[in-house]
């Protein structure tokens, strides 16, 4: 039971090698094996083709010489072999994996074994010696450097499983050949010291993919933690919007509900129906209060601010000035001006006011210690107009962790209430915030009316 399983495990994990080094290594383009990103160097293979087509014609020089002559090949197959090693450099820019094989066959094809260093009928060149001591063998100089070179290429392109089944394809076919020659009085050192280049090659090629790899899952997990961060960002501004908009419907209700009360000892002798439909406009203000109250709860439940905090009116332009005083007395220089007559405004025109100025008096004394900040409230027929303007920084800013609520915050409020925002820098290289908050917007009922 035990060897019948053993060898089941030996079956299914030799069938699993020979299915991966088919699909790593029996594929034109790597680009498409699964789990194989395409290094960002590739952008700059076209620049790379002049140097490389240089090199490789000064390899097609040298290999010819050594095919022809050492491996007594002749002129045509010296020349034959030595373009098809200078081609597939040229090709491992694009198609690693295919010019790996050729430049391997051409290799095999080369250095195919002589059983004594005696005139044999070759395969390519009938008559071809086994080169003489002395000369590489089975990889010519110049052909151990396009191996290494392809080895580097392929390395960089695939994943490391096939980069190590093709260097060890590549060892074995060497060690093989080298095998079939010792007994002309070969030994297995040449081999021996091509490996550490061979070796050297794939792992510089590996350790290069890697830290490409590495690097472009960081890049790709910082854009996703900018956009948790953001999206989180946002939540929090929506729920804090919400809080304060909870306590401003919720004041309305209390007033609806007390008013509706109170309406009904107006009248001396209220008739029967008057008196029904107040009671139903105080039930109703009462259980929409309870539900704002319930929805106001949860919201607050997840701050961790004090009690008091938590149930403190929330702010109007009616307090712009304690603000302005709070910022003066952090040493930042604030002034102040307002156009048009002030005027009561509806309550989320008020508290989004007030928010405004504050989160872009927050990010100028964070981001431009030292400047001057300038705040311009105006008030017109049917809007009103916030602007705050700070000068260009003293000194420099401290870095910022993380993402703020500041230029987020402001764009929620306004969006919400229909209005206009515009930020950005100034002429003078400081820096602007202008917002346009409607006063007056017509009810959907009015508009069907």
């Amino acid at each position: 039971m035990t060897r019948g399983t053993v060898g089941e495990r030996w079956v299914r994990g030799s069938r699993a090698v020979v299915r991966a080094l088919c699909e790593d290594l029996l594929t034109v383009d790597p680009e498409r094996l699964p789990g194989v990103r395409a290094p960002r160097w590739l952008d700059w293979r076209p620049a790379l083709l002049v140097p490389l087509v240089l090199i490789a014609a000064m390899l097609v020089v040298v290999g010819a010489e050594e095919y022809g002559s050492d491996y007594g090949l002749g002129s045509g197959l010296g020349v034959l072999f030595a373009c098809v090693q200078a081609a597939a450099l040229v090709a491992g820019l694009y198609f690693p994996v295919p010019a790996w094989w050729a430049a391997t066959l051409v290799m095999a094809m080369a250095a195919q074994p002589l059983a004594d260093g005696a005139v044999d009928p070759h395969p390519w060149a009938p008559g071809a010696l086994l080169p003489h001591a002395g000369v590489p063998y089975p990889w010519t100089s110049g052909g151990l450097g396009v191996q290494a070179g392809l080895l580097f290429l392929l390395a960089l392109r695939v994943r490391l499983r096939a980069a190590a089944m093709a260097l060890v394809i590549t060892v074995l076919a060497g060690i093989v050949l080298m095998l079939d020659a010792v007994g002309s009085g070969y030994s297995l050192g040449s081999v021996l010291l091509a490996v550490p280049v061979l070796v050297g090659a794939t792992v510089l090629g590996a350790a290069l993919r890697g830290r490409q790899v590495a690097r472009t899952e960081l890049s790709v997990q910082e854009e996703l933690t900018a956009e948790e961060r953001a999206r989180r960002t946002l939540l929090e501004e929506r729920h804090r919007i919400a809080r304060e908009l909870h306590d401003v419907v919720a004041h309305h209700m209390s007033v609806i509900s007390i008013q509706a009360q109170v309406a009904r000892h107006l009248v001396a002798d209220p008739p029967d129906a008057l008196r029904e439909n107040l009671a139903g406009i105080r039930q109703s203000a009462v259980e929409a209060l309870t539900e704002l109250r319930r929805v106001l709860g949860v919201l607050r439940s997840e701050e961790a601010a004090t009690e008091g905090g938590r149930h403190a009116p929330q702010p109007t332009l009616a307090q712009l000035d304690e603000l302005l005083a709070g910022v003066r007395g952090a040493g930042v220089t604030v002034t102040a001006h307002t156009t048009g007559e002030r005027r009561p405004l509806p309550p989320g025109v008020e508290l989004s006011a007030f928010r405004i100025v504050q989160e872009a008096l927050s990010n100028t004394m964070r981001h431009a210690p030292g400047a001057e900040v300038r705040v311009e409230t105006g008030y017109h027929p049917a809007a009103l107009t916030i602007r705050v303007t700070n000068t260009p920084p003293a000194r420099p800013a401290a870095p910022s962790p993380g993402a703020g609520h500041g230029l987020l915050g402001m764009r929620e409020r306004t969006a919400m209430l229909g209005g206009d925002l515009a930020t950005g820098p100034t002429p003078d290289g400081g820096y602007e915030v202008t917002a346009v908050l409607p006063t007056h917007r017509t009810h959907p009922c009015e508009d069907s009316a």
